[in-house]
């Protein structure tokens, strides 16, 4: 029977901000990327549900315990990747009087666009076992939940608002819903496309709809010190 165990410890993972990476965190996140790369090899070769925890390690030349520290279970080798902590460090460091839009866009297009070309096989690949494993598509609504807690307090500090207030939540769905869109898009085309433009296309929508909304606190709301 495939090993898809969750360790019994293992609590659902909180957004935490990202720090920057030192040698330390470059040497795990390089593990991390091998461990995912040989479960994919090990997906796309002998299909998701026949491969095992134990396989996974062995390709990877290390121990099922091992495994767990990087993944807490075969789900999240899957699901888990660095762009979200990625992108928030570049976003942090753009100018705080820049434009929302402008911010967003600079840490989309500067940062993450080199990784997402030399990532590309990797990422179509687990977008396509995202989509066809039932395990795998029940597990997107917590990680766009968490995606959502972690860039609503990101931009709570940089607009002035509360984590919790409403606009602030609509309009961070609204960009995550758009990359989500695109990714759906790329991966409908089998990713022939270009990701980081059907990112930018979603995001044109988005400032549509008025980005500068949650720039501006609502009238007759505190100020937030």
């Amino acid at each position: 029977m495939a090993s898809s165990r969750r360790r019994p410890d293992a609590e659902p993972r909180k957004p935490e901000l990202p720090a920057a990476w030192g040698l330390r965190e470059r040497k795990k996140q390089k593990t991390r990327m091998a461990i995912q790369r040989e479960a994919m090899r090990l997906f796309q070769e002998q299909g998701y549900d026949a491969t095992t925890i134990e396989q996974i390690a062995e390709a990877v030349e290390i121990s099922p315990s091992t495994f767990f520290n990087y993944f807490p279970s075969k789900e999240d080798v899957v699901l888990s990747d660095p762009y979200d902590p990625l992108f928030i460090s570049l976003f942090l460091a753009r100018p705080s009087d820049e434009p929302l839009s402008l911010s967003l866009r600079h840490a989309m297009n500067e940062g993450l666009g080199a990784i997402f070309q030399q990532d590309r096989d990797l990422i179509l690949a687990r977008s396509k076992l995202i989509m066809s494993v039932p395990a795998l598509r029940g597990r997107i609504w917590d990680d766009l939940v968490r995606s959502r807690e972690l860039f609503c307090s990101v931009l709570a500090e940089r607009v002035g608002r509360d984590a919790g207030d409403y606009e602030l939540r609509v309009m961070t769905m609204m960009v995550i819903s758009a990359v989500m869109e695109a990714s759906l898009e790329w991966v409908r085309t089998d990713g022939r496309g270009d990701l980081l433009e059907l990112v930018n296309r979603a995001l044109d929508v988005v400032d549509a709809g008025g980005l500068g909304a949650i720039e501006t606190p609502p009238a007759g709301s505190p100020e937030i010190a």
